[in-house]
């Protein structure tokens, strides 16, 4: 079946989709979304459940699409990789089971090449993205605390969450080190928003927000492109990306949700999968034209993949440290060691940031990344008596610079139910981010240490099931030489075809993507719009 031809073809509804559709809503132009997943009604979450946390380790609600393993999911090989990738395929993709950190990149991540002579400089920079980052604030509804004297000034619309007693406890280790700490912006209302109402504090926000709290696309921007006219189709699984003789984008060819191949044509499309997903689909859409894939002709697509590698320190306490009340990984963060310093033996820095602890199955099981589960037999209850109500985890959140050996490629094997090739992810992590870690490790010691803590319980190495942050797949530049797009998210081979997830990425930073992301693709949008005309004819 061909369909009629649109003006803008979106491809996938998450985080970076919904806010593209969003933009290009005022426009007289048509546009249409595909969504390979579905709408989730909040009903369905888990956190409706009494056994909800049983859901995260299930395959229902599992972050790990390989145990998901739904319809709508496509597996990845991670076998190569200390990290496995993270997802969730449903209108509103990832912002459905983000944990709802929302912090800025800080204007030096867009120049680590001036900076650290590592590395690429972006072609854009902060002060370009500062007024899509504010623009997110208010569409989100971000709760946080001006005067962060990490960045830039800038406002947000909600107060701050409260701390909890994990974040005054562990402010004291820091005040006590005289290192920097801040209250993290979060995509949880702390007051009642566009008729949204605030956060009741129950705690598992990635297994879905119940209440409406969490800022995800669905309930932030969807409504808002529904109302102006952009349609949205679910349950459309993009094989590949069709081109004219000419090697233009043309459309589509996508299955239904009845796994019946059909065609979408359209003047302009639009990649908004991640970091993994986005690669998949320009690989696959290979031919005589683009015969390693499409817009790939600098042989950097799927290549330079950042993670952003996690590993973490639990301080155990006198006084139970009321984890289980709060968003679950919301609290405080500090960027003492977050910019290069020449003192150290490794190149940029990370960001120590506290949450407010796992829930009681989660926690036996190893906690999120699932690693280092406490002993099973006769000393498990012990183990878990005098370690769970009493402990406060600090994470480290390290820069993962770009590397073209971390790349993702198509499984020679591995299929989705469609028959379509999967991701196969080769990650390293580098000798520059062990260093990194190990130091921010040291300094996650001693903050706990300054803040009273009796006993440290050190996580081992790197967390597998931590690969939330896919970035750097179709990295954006002027040199079509090295880079997939330019600085407007256009491809440099394919002038209609344009990427705005966290594939463009140039550098990981040491801060969670989402914000960057969403800032990005309205800034993406904003640039369709203007040169829309040129583009279309």
């Amino acid at each position: 079946m061909l369909n009629d031809s649109v003006d803008i073809l979106i491809i996938g509804a998450g985080a970076s989709g919904g806010a593209l559709a969003w933009s290009l809503s005022d426009t007289s132009m048509n546009v249409l979304c595909m969504e390979q997943g579905d709408w989730i009604s909040p009903n369905d979450y888990p956190t409706n459940l009494k056994n909800y946390e049983q859901h995260r380790w299930d395959s229902d609600f599992s972050a790990d699409p390989n145990e998901r393993n739904k319809p709508e999911d496509y597996p990845v090989n991670s076998q190569e990789s200390p990290i496995t990738p993270l997802n969730y395929n449903a209108v509103g993709g990832g912002t459905i089971a983000y944990m709802g950190l929302m912090p800025r990149f800080h204007p030096s991540d867009f120049k680590i090449k001036s900076l650290d002579g590592v590395a690429d400089d972006w072609p854009i920079d902060y002060s370009i993205l500062e007024p899509y980052y504010s623009i997110n604030d208010h569409m989100s509804g971000i709760s946080g605390l001006k005067g962060n004297p990490a960045y830039p000034p800038y406002s947000l619309p909600l107060p701050p969450l409260a701390m909890g007693k994990i974040g005054q406890t562990l402010a004291k280790g820091f005040n006590q080190l005289g290192w920097h700490w801040w209250i993290q912006d979060a995509a949880m209302l702390s007051q009642n928003y566009k008729g949204r109402k605030a956060c009741v504090y129950a705690g598992p926000c990635d297994l879905g927000c119940a209440t409406g709290s969490k800022a995800s696309t669905d309930i932030t921007y969807w409504p808002h492109a529904l109302d102006n006219g952009v349609r949205l189709r679910t349950r459309c699984r993009v094989r590949e990306i069709t081109i004219d003789k000419k090697g233009m984008a043309n459309g589509v060819l996508y299955y239904n949700e009845n796994d019946k191949l059909e065609r979408q044509k359209a003047k302009v499309v639009v990649l908004a999968c991640n970091g993994i997903g986005t690669p998949r689909i320009l690989l696959n859409s290979s031919s005589r034209i683009f015969p390693d894939g499409l817009a790939n002709r600098s042989g950097l697509v799927g290549k330079n993949l950042m993670f952003h590698p996690l590993s973490a320190v639990l301080g155990i306490f006198d006084e139970p440290m009321e984890g289980g009340k709060g968003p679950t990984s919301c609290g405080i963060a500090c960027h003492e060691f977050y910019e290069s310093d020449p003192q150290k033996d490794f190149i940029g820095g990370y960001a120590i940031a506290s949450g407010r602890g796992d829930g009681p199955l989660t926690f036996s099981l190893g906690g999120y990344g699932g690693d280092n589960p406490i002993p099973w037999g006769e000393t498990h209850r012990e183990s878990f008596d005098s370690i769970y109500p009493y402990m406060a985890p600090l994470v480290v959140v390290s820069d993962d610079f770009p590397e073209e050996s971390n790349q993702v490629t198509l499984d020679p094997e591995l299929m989705d139910s469609d028959g379509i090739p999967a991701a196969k992810v080769n990650y390293r992590q580098s000798d520059n981010n062990k260093k990194m870690i190990a130091h921010g490790k040291t300094r996650a010691k001693e903050a706990l240490e300054a803040a009273g803590a009796r006993e440290l319980i050190e996580v081992e190495g790197v967390l597998r099931k931590a690969g939330w942050h896919l970035m750097g797949t179709a990295r954006m530049g002027v040199d079509p030489g090295k880079s997939v797009v330019n600085s407007i998210g256009q491809c440099h081979d394919v002038k209609n075809l344009f990427i705005v997830d966290g594939s463009v990425f140039v550098t990981g930073a040491a801060v969670n993507p989402t914000p960057t992301i969403q800032a990005v693709a309205l800034y993406i949008g904003d640039q369709i719009k203007k040169h829309g005309k040129s583009i279309l004819n």
